[in-house]
């Protein structure tokens, strides 16, 4: 149990630090709930003297009792505007502060290797940055809203009390820390619930998320069943998580409610005896007073219980938020990195040993020589390297060993923004923002014009697809905007052709492409691909013939390497894999 209350400081203290910037707007807002207490505090005394007004049938002395209620109503509706303003403001620092938590989410995620988003479901850091700010959210205005306010009243209310009878005010406070108490025992122990809550909603997301993703698999292979099982089991998970969490938290309100009854109990035998006793120093009016501050005083334990339940869930969100936050960056650029500019595209790769894990080794002692200009095709059977290859010289990945050199410097040396810069890259897997045509071409090349963006679509064969959209180039999509799998590969295929940098990168750019297109696009690709050092991934073995060197993988290992020609006399792994494509 100790460790979870550690666990929930360590995360409120975070949470602090991002409070710290609107400091000026929650003394604002505490100001205002002082304000609004008292004014409320005021009424009960203003009843009391109207109370104390009424003498006896025939003795009431109505013009005082006007000006009473007069002072009361001005009270009241003052009281409730500052409480709206008071409302206005916690809305105000509550949002910016989860508008500051998700911003340094999202900001990590670019500075994460892409190992992290390997290794975590995408949903799961979805739901983290969606769901859980949300859940944070209204934990925290709740707690700026009611515990301020609560916290306030209750001292004013013991303030007022022990100024009116010290010896009522006594009974009052003696009971309070029974209260005091069984809010905290049932907050502590929740606090484990709400974050297993948590952990569990993120892996429903990640779930649905993937099921969504991959819907016409799922059809395919008549899994909906057992994802409908699946999803189920995690329901029913959630539900026990979130029933047993919602269960002892619900404790508190009637825990502390049986507490306050007994207070205010105590208030009315002690009052009334005191009223009996020495009417002329305790009067009626003073026991009327009494009664509504002991109310007011017990109420705010109700609401403070509520939020600190809220803030438990709210702090397991948090704490998920964190986790991203302060996820290990990947390593930063060396302090005088060059800047790569006017690159000449000639690499080496020296010695390289990579692997995703420590027990199962990929790429040993890898060396090879690329002159500018040259294009390398890089085949082989799924899984000896081939991607893993083109993400290293990206340096999506920093090698375990050994070293690669862009034009003789070290790219762990060179700046990965310019070091991208110098590579256009063309995936098997597509990638369109939500936005323009013309805005997913120029990525590459912000600064293009119309004239550029056009020349390079009609060299990669999409400026006749593009020109039948509704809008042309203006025409809005995304990634889920009804295009064809080849038409999105065309569009990329566009960004490269128009940015032109030093070095290609193209894995499996063709394979969405229908064959008639991809012989067009062929013959595009080897004009670009003149005076640019060029990386190939092909499958399809008939599309690398024109290579300058062919580089064949296996386990991670150049097993042969020369022209297409070259490997076909030699007759080894390579002819293998050529004829056992074109066996009929």
């Amino acid at each position: 149990m100790k460790k979870k209350v550690t666990i929930s400081k360590g995360t409120f203290k975070k949470v602090l630090t991002y409070v710290r910037p609107y400091s000026a707007g929650l003394i604002c807002s505490l100001l205002c709930a002082a304000l609004a207490v008292l004014l409320t505090l005021y009424i009960p005394i203003a009843v009391g003297d109207a109370i104390d007004h009424i003498i006896e049938p025939g003795k009431v002395h109505f013009d005082v009792i006007i000006n009473i209620l007069i002072k009361i109503g001005i009270a009241a509706v003052l009281a409730s505007l500052i409480q709206w303003i008071q409302g206005v403001i916690n809305n105000k620092v509550t949002f910016g502060i989860v508008r500051d938590l998700r911003n340094a989410a999202f900001h990590k995620l670019q500075e994460l290797p892409v190992s992290y988003s390997d290794t975590n479901a995408h949903g799961d850091i979805v739901s983290r940055i969606i769901a859980d700010a949300d859940q944070f959210s209204d934990g925290l205005l709740m707690g700026f809203s009611q515990l301020f306010t609560g916290l306030i009243t209750i001292l004013g209310t013991l303030i007022f009390m022990f100024v009116i009878n010290w010896k009522i005010a006594l009974v009052v406070v003696l009971v309070t820390p029974l209260s005091l108490f069984v809010a905290s025992f049932i907050a502590k122990s929740t606090h484990s619930l709400f974050k297993a809550q948590a952990d569990i909603r993120g892996e429903q997301t990640a779930f649905i998320n993937e099921i969504i993703g991959n819907e016409k698999v799922v059809r395919a292979y008549g899994h909906e069943a057992e994802a409908i099982e699946t999803f189920e089991g995690m329901n029913k998970k959630l539900e026990k998580c979130s029933r047993r969490a919602v269960f002892f938290s619900s404790l508190v309100n009637p825990a502390t409610r049986v507490v306050n009854s007994i207070v205010y109990a105590g208030v009315c035998l002690v009052g009334a005896l005191s009223v009996v006793a020495n009417p002329a120093v305790f009067t009626v009016g003073s026991l009327s007073v009494f009664l509504s501050y002991a109310n007011q005083y017990t109420k705010p334990f109700n609401e403070i219980s509520g939020v600190v339940t809220e803030l438990q869930n709210a702090l397991a969100c948090a704490a998920r938020l964190f986790e991203l936050i302060e996820a290990e960056p990947q390593t930063p650029d060396a302090p005088n990195a060059r800047i790569l500019t006017d690159s000449k595209g000639n690499i080496e790769i020296k010695n390289i040993d990579f692997s995703y894990t420590e027990d199962k080794p990929l790429i040993r002692d890898f060396s090879i020589t690329v002159p500018h200009g040259k294009r390398v095709a890089i085949v082989g059977p799924t899984g000896c390297g081939k991607t893993t290859l083109i993400g290293l010289l990206m340096r999506f990945y920093d090698v375990n060993d050994g070293a690669i050199y862009v034009d003789g410097t070290d790219i762990r040396d060179i700046t990965r923004e310019s070091l991208r810069k110098s590579y256009g890259m063309v995936l098997q897997d597509t990638w369109l923002k939500t936005a323009t045509v013309r805005e997913n071409i120029i990525i590459g090349k912000p600064d293009a014009t119309d004239e550029e963006i056009i020349a390079a679509a009609k060299a990669s064969h999409a400026h006749s697809f593009i020109k039948r959209l509704p809008k042309g180039y203006d025409t809005v999509i995304s990634d889920d905007s009804g295009l064809s799998q080849g038409q999105k590969q065309l569009l990329c295929i566009t960004r490269v052709m128009l940015s032109l940098p030093p070095m290609l990168i193209l894995d499996e750019a063709t394979s969405s492409i229908d064959t008639r297109t991809e012989m067009r696009i062929q013959r595009a690709f080897a004009k670009m691909m003149q005076g640019r050092t060029s990386f190939i991934v092909a499958h399809r073995l008939s599309t690398i013939r024109e290579a300058d060197i062919i580089l064949v993988m296996n386990d991670g290992q150049i097993v042969e390497s020369g022209t297409h020609e070259t490997l076909l006399k030699k007759g080894g792994f390579y002819a293998n894999l050529y004829s056992s494509q074109f066996q009929h």
